[in-house]
């Protein structure tokens, strides 16, 4: 994990605002929002297709999105360089709305959930800050650093899932999955919550170029998602026309069901065993990692893993990597579910400055 020491040093430089006792969290919330727009005149924030760039090494993030078959694109994303207004962090993630106002609940998590997180994030560094953290070992201070983030992390989605509750322009059947990472230095802090996917290419020791999925895709047929599920009095099965898309129902309803174990939203199965507590992963980046993909399931329901990686390897231009897969997807899901209508898809990718690969695993 990141230094703690760095942390400290990087508070001065994260939000203006005051630091009395009785400052409101509104106002923090408000001042990180300056922070975006701020980002966003920079070209330091993106919200729709495009390209960033990091101003502190040769990285940079492409990004794509595409309206399905289902009416208005319910995905939204974000890239945020310079997360917090420190050099070595950024903020990235994909939201996959569903239900009549899904488009409307992954806008606001989208909003909501970098907001909350760096205040968060903030209010464990200056209690942190008051405590004398004499560790022996470098790895103890990875460590806390890690427990900071995750903490951020499942009070953020708590945060936001409850004002969702009480937005009264929310049906209690629409929602969003919510897949994000913050990347400072060589770190990688995954948070998950639904069934978008992150996967990392990386290398060999004779440089093959092979994919390492880093989240897991939340389905109700998961054996401890399941478990959960049943528990809380839900159901677990698949519809006949559906053989192989596991869904949670209520005990007694015959409304489709959620083919997702955890969501922001859907407050209707809620009461048996849907959650929006995220899975919060730690990674750390190497020499032999070269990029990342971060796309909806759409993109994942008619695409490998390996498939993925070698479209984006072979992308002639690295900044039109992910329209390349998105496009590679689209013809895959008409190959493949003719008849279906076609999912929104999009995707993040994002590069490191590494040396290049000299094959890529089949």
């Amino acid at each position: 994990m990141v230094h703690f020491p760095s942390f400290v040093n990087g508070l001065a430089r994260t939000i203006s605002i005051k630091k009395e006792n009785n400052f409101q969290k509104d106002d923090a919330r408000k001042a990180v929002e300056e922070l975006a727009k701020e980002a966003r005149k920079n070209e330091l924030f993106l919200s729709s297709s495009g390209v960033v760039r990091s101003n502190k090494d040769n990285s940079f993030v492409s990004v794509f999105t595409h309206r399905g078959q289902k009416g208005v694109n319910q995905d939204r994303l974000v890239v945020w360089e310079e997360f917090g207004c420190q050099q070595d962090m950024m903020f990235c993630g994909v939201f996959d709305g569903h239900g009549p106002w899904g488009h409307f609940v992954a806008k606001r998590v989208r909003k909501l959930v970098p907001a909350i997180l760096l205040c968060n994030w903030q209010e464990n560094l200056l209690a942190a800050k008051s405590i004398d953290l004499n560790f022996k070992m470098e790895e103890d201070k990875n460590v806390h650093g890690l427990d900071l983030w995750k903490q951020s992390y499942i009070k953020a989605f708590a945060a936001v899932d409850q004002d969702l509750k009480q937005h009264t322009g929310i049906d209690s059947f629409s929602g969003t999955t919510a897949l994000t990472f913050i990347k400072q230095g060589e770190n990688l802090i995954i948070a998950n919550v639904g069934d978008s996917r992150l996967v990392l290419a990386t290398t060999s020791e004779d440089g093959t170029l092979f994919p390492l999925q880093l989240t897991t895709d939340f389905k109700p047929n998961l054996p401890k998602e399941a478990e959960r599920i049943k528990e809380s009095k839900g159901r677990v099965f698949c519809m006949k026309d559906e053989p192989g898309v596991y869904r949670i129902w209520m005990p007694n309803c015959k409304t489709p069901g959620l083919a997702i174990s955890r969501a922001f939203g859907d407050y209707c199965m809620k009461d048996y065993g849907l959650i929006s507590v995220p899975d919060v992963t730690h990674r750390k980046i190497t020499t032999r990692d070269q990029f990342i993909i971060l796309a909806s399931d759409g993109v994942w329901d008619v695409v490998s893993n390996q498939e993925a990686v070698k479209i984006v390897y072979t992308a002639p231009h690295k900044e039109k990597a992910s329209e390349r897969l998105v496009k590679y997807a689209m013809r895959e899901w008409k190959r493949k579910r003719s008849g279906i209508a076609m999912d929104d898809m999009s995707v993040i990718c994002l590069f490191f400055n590494q040396l290049p690969a000299t094959k890529v695993v089949d």
